[in-house]
């Protein structure tokens, strides 16, 4: 994750709920480790190696799956 990418990660908001993941970070979880708000609700795991995209029942984050 680049500095910029774990800002954003460090400050997001219900606002800001889009993220691009790569395939070193799976298994996929929300909320991400680098959220400020990484205690909002439970961990769920999320099957994105399937379908490429999945979006978080709790808060909504979409997740996409990025090639290496």
């Amino acid at each position: 994750m680049t500095d910029s990418e774990k800002h954003k990660a460090d400050t997001i908001t219900s606002e800001e709920s889009m993220f691009y993941i790569k395939p070193n970070q799976l298994p996929l979880h929300c909320p991400l480790p680098e959220m400020s708000l990484w205690n909002q609700h439970p961990r769920v795991y999320l099957p994105i190696e399937h379908s490429g995209k999945e979006k978080c029942p709790y808060c909504g984050c979409e997740f996409i799956l990025q090639g290496e």
